[in-house]
């Protein structure tokens, strides 16, 4: 028997991931109040239940039945039913965008700026997170990596790693992302913009990759580059961090930048780390990208 309980920030995406659930088998229930948790756990639980898999979503808008909501799980484990916490985050920068773009107001504010429901919203949910089994942070996942995370951890039982890390290319041209946490450049390996048969492809085309990747500069900085980074990840998890975005940047975000982020992600996720690749700029200035 499995029992999830899915919570975490408004507007990280908690009704996706139930939606996501509910389409590998788990029977999901939506804000059912944490006193009849461990009522629902007994039915669950009992002898001749078809139910194997159940995942609760709880949120803040349960108000005070929030506060409740360990005082029902803990009746729960000591009836011996066991259960497991995924908490959904997001930036602050992201979830205000998303609030923005459905015109939805937070539940924690009613003629208020969005970011003060949210500073509120975090300070209630520090506990649970600082006991949830999974925290997956969504500000810089699609939609479909977010349903493969949770196929990955409850569909094909993978070991979790708690921190998701994000490649990104980009254009210095067009400013270093605000996100970032490391920050390369890597400007001086021979441009590809200047090949005429090269300059309207990207670091997608192979023939892009083999010329940026000939020189031994740039093979050098890569090596290093992902022995570095396979360094700090073990060090950023035992320091509790859940999201880690390094951003490779050229002139602009085409060429050599698109390369080496495709490099550095495929190498850790052939490691076994969380990890995606995106490129912002890629699509930018297309007549005349570098």
């Amino acid at each position: 028997m499995r029992f999830v309980i899915v919570t975490g920030m408004s507007g990280a995406g908690k009704s996706s991931v139930t939606k996501f659930l509910e389409d590998i088998g788990f029977f999901c229930v939506d804000n059912l109040p944490p006193a009849l948790i461990p009522k629902f756990a007994e039915i669950c639980f009992s002898p001749g239940s078809e139910i194997d898999k159940v995942a609760l979503g709880i949120d803040i808008r349960g108000g005070k039945l929030f506060s409740d909501l360990f005082e029902g799980l803990e009746m729960s484990k000591q009836s011996g039913f066991e259960y497991e916490i995924l908490f959904l985050d997001a930036s602050d920068d992201i979830l205000i965008k998303r609030f923005k773009e459905t015109r939805r107001k937070h539940p924690l504010v009613q003629d208020e700026r969005i970011n003060i429901g949210i500073e509120r919203e975090r300070e209630l949910l520090q506990e649970v997170k600082a006991k949830a089994d999974y925290i997956i942070d969504t500000s810089n996942l699609l939609t479909r990596q977010l349903k493969e995370e949770i196929n990955h951890i409850f569909l094909e039982d993978k070991k979790f790693e708690s921190l998701m890390v994000t490649v990104l290319s980009f254009g210095f041209k067009y400013g270093i992302p605000n996100d970032s946490d490391l920050v390369f450049d890597v400007r001086f390996i021979p441009n590809p913009f200047y090949i005429a048969e090269m300059k309207e492809l990207t670091g997608n085309d192979t023939k892009v990759q083999e010329y940026v990747l000939q020189w031994e500069e740039s093979r050098e900085f890569l090596n290093k580059l992902e022995d570095m980074v396979n360094f700090l990840i073990p060090n950023y998890i035992k320091e509790g961090k859940n999201q880690l975005v390094i951003s490779i940047g050229c002139t602009g975000g085409k060429h050599r930048s698109v390369t080496l982020a495709n490099a550095l992600c495929g190498d850790l996720q052939q490691k076994g780390h969380r990890a995606v690749v995106q490129h912002r700029d890629i699509d930018k200035d297309s007549k005349r990208g570098k």
